[in-house]
């Protein structure tokens, strides 16, 4: 087999070169080829110094994935690079491209890097729940400092050539288009420099201050997680440590996250992501997809104008529709000021928002869809509605659109009936805000052509989204497993637990906030019938009363002028008077029960969505509930963690214990020990 690493002399210099597309993963293949290349270079009188490089569109971005799980074989990434660090000749990293996780390791395991000014530098094994394994954390901050090596490890995210160049990771800033030559010139340069800059003879002083101000400044966002921590741990000890016990101390660090549920759960998510892009009866290879030049949306709302904004920022003309000029004036305003925060706080280039805002179309008329590709609408969740307006565009559209509809509850397959083309129809269910939410549920009709249902999930990629095929069922997959969350929750208050009880459960669990946190956030009134004399529920009491959430600064919380909540007497009240009616005795509820009662059931929910072949794979739920509605992603999704963190025979006890019907699935999978799919 031809090795994917080739070797080129140029007098005094080896360049070493990897050729293994299409990302140079440190495959066994590349880790044997390098482990080739330098012992030549160092056996070799002739060589003074050597340049390690890349073919193709970038340097190492990483580990190869295939090889996850398996037994490892060939040479070990950590092997290689105690060869080049060790080396008597200095090595130079040749940057283009990404240098990203062992990719980034290697290039700090070189005495010297220079980089092309497009290149990016990262190590973001913590988002798979892991650190550094081949002496990152103990390099890293040698060479740039404690403060901005804990930047880089423990958030994960990659920094431009520029700032590796400010910050000392990167020694110099080469021609974009001379990559090669610049390298073996600047190899030349410095190859009789003595003594060799060996990183693992650095050392760097501690920066105590620097560590407790990224715990303070990030600590929300790390809150939970496992591996945040274990990375700033190892920084703190490459610079209170010798190296080789650095080493040592990163490798114990490893090999406990390795080992931990938290990082199987995040390293099972990355695969996930990229298993819910495929559509199980559709072949990429021979399914053409539908041109999507324009799209049109029908409401220019919070949800219209968020739908729009993913658009336009790839680039995608839109036409956007509303009834009234005022409301369409709002809607294009507030996208406006939406674009001009994100450049004001560098996050988009300056121009963005012009070039974003000049490709919109707004329009008071139905008619001037007729020449979109793709037309979305997000009005009103009402089926009616929905079906009048469809009418209109099954009428206006052109042959070959497709249409689209925003519903996050109803029957996709009704809404396509009343077209003379339902083969066009499928759902598109973004969450809000749209422009921000990653999640986008796909809702495959009935009758939605394999090729619609393509096109979309394609361009549901180049709008920066994970989608997910759902099945036709009242909310899909999401709001579906919401709703035994909803139901139970409420049963709870009324047999005795408080909501601050049942939300505290969940914020400790891991979710951003709980059930009547989040009810409160979106509205207490919503869909509430409006009749404050019919009281049916504590929402409804609740309602009545004007306590309709933090908009009225007062819902199953009270809330202060800066939406700080506190618990309510009144509400406590509220509920009280209410349980009391229902001559419904009150009891003490141990937050083992509210797990049971509000997560198992989601898990049971699951398991009957996957029996009716409403979601593909259990993966797929997984996703659904990471990227849309805050699931922990330590957890993995509720599939994974009830498989893996809990145990399904345990969930199938809990629930059995509080009088629930099992599914079936569910049953057998705990009983056999095998896995829901």
């Amino acid at each position: 087999m031809t090795s994917p690493v080739r070797f080129e002399r140029h007098d005094d210099v080896l360049v070493i070169i990897s050729d293994s597309p299409p990302v140079n993963a440190l495959g066994a293949g590349v880790r044997d080829g390098l482990n080739e290349g330098v012992s030549q270079g160092i056996a070799d009188p002739a060589i003074k110094a050597m340049v390690i490089r890349c073919d193709g569109k970038t340097f190492f971005a990483g580990a190869d994935i295939t090889e996850f799980g398996k037994p490892p074989k060939g040479a070990s990434l950590q092997d290689v690079i105690i060869m080049m660090d060790s080396s008597e000749k200095p090595i130079v990293a040749a940057i283009h491209g990404t240098a990203l996780g062992g990719g980034c390791e290697v290039a700090l395991a070189c005495h010297y890097r220079v980089a092309v000014p497009s290149a990016v530098m990262g190590l973001p094994e913590v988002k798979l729940g892991l650190l550094p394994g081949a002496g990152g954390t103990q390099r890293l901050p040698r060479i740039v400092g404690v403060k901005a090596a804990i930047e880089m490890v423990a958030i994960g995210d990659p920094i431009p050539a520029k700032k590796a160049n400010e910050v000392g990771l990167v020694d110099r800033v080469v021609g974009e288009d001379s990559l090669e030559a610049d390298a073996i010139a600047f190899a030349r340069e410095i190859a009789d420099k003595k003594p060799i800059p060996r990183v693992r003879d650095k050392t760097v002083a501690p920066d105590p201050d620097a560590v407790e101000a990224f715990k303070q400044k990030h600590g929300k966002r790390m809150r939970g997680f496992d591996a945040p921590a274990a990375n700033i741990a190892c920084v703190v000890a490459a610079s209170e440590l010798p190296f080789d016990e650095g080493l040592k101390f990163e490798r114990t660090e490893f090999m406990k996250l390795m080992s931990g549920t938290q990082s199987a759960a995040q390293r099972h998510l990355f695969f996930a992501e990229r298993q819910a892009a495929k559509i199980d009866d559709v072949d990429p290879k021979t399914t053409q997809l539908r041109p999507i030049n324009k799209v049109g949306v029908i409401g220019a709302g919070t949800m219209g104008g968020g739908i729009s904004m993913n658009f336009l920022s790839a680039g995608v003309p839109v036409t956007i529709v509303e009834m009234q000029q005022d409301a369409l004036d709002r809607g294009t305003g507030v996208m406006r000021k939406n674009y001009e925060a994100s450049a004001a706080k560098g996050r988009i280039k300056p121009d963005a928002p012009e070039k974003a805002m000049g490709l919109v179309t707004p329009t008071l008329n139905l008619e001037d869809l007729a020449d979109c590709d793709l037309i979305i609408e997000a009005v009103y969740e009402n089926m009616d509605v929905k079906k009048e307006l469809f009418t209109k565009l099954d009428a206006i559209a052109k042959p070959g659109a497709i249409l689209a509809t925003n519903t996050s509850y109803l029957n996709v397959d009704e809404i396509a009936a009343v077209t003379k083309r339902p083969e066009d129809v499928v759902g598109m269910h973004f969450f809000s805000p749209a422009n921000v939410m990653r999640l986008l549920e796909v809702v495959r009709g009935e009758k939605t052509a394999k090729d619609v249902l393509a096109t979309v999930m394609a361009l549901a990629k180049k709008i920066k989204k994970v989608a997910v095929v759902a099945g036709v069922c009242h909310g899909f997959i999401g709001n579906r497993m919401l709703s035994p969350r909803q139901i139970e929750a409420n049963k709870l208050l009324m047999e005795g637990a408080t909501p601050a009880q049942i939300d505290k459960v969940h914020v400790e669990f891991g979710m951003p906030m709980g059930p009547f946190q989040m009810a409160d956030l979106a509205g207490v009134d919503i869909g509430w019938h409006r009749d404050p004399n019919r009281i049916e529920s504590i929402r409804d009491a609740l309602a009545a009363e004007g306590r309709w959430g933090q908009k009225k600064s007062a819902g199953y919380y009270d809330y202060d002028e800066k939406r700080n909540a506190t618990p309510s007497p009144r509400a406590l009240e509220i509920i009280e008077e209410f349980r009391a009616k229902s001559n419904l005795p009150k009891r003490e509820i141990t937050d083992q029960e509210i797990v049971e009662r509000t997560l198992y059931t989601m898990v049971n929910e699951g398991a009957l969505i996957l029996e009716e072949g409403k979601a593909q794979r259990a993966s797929d739920i997984d996703v659904v509930w990471i990227m849309g509605y805050g699931w922990p992603v330590y957890r993995g999704g509720p599939m994974f963690w009830a498989q893996n963190e809990v145990g399904l025979k345990k969930v199938v006890e809990g629930l059995e214990k509080h009088g629930f019907t099992v599914a079936e699935s569910l049953k057998t999978a705990a009983e056999s020990g095998t896995a829901l799919k």
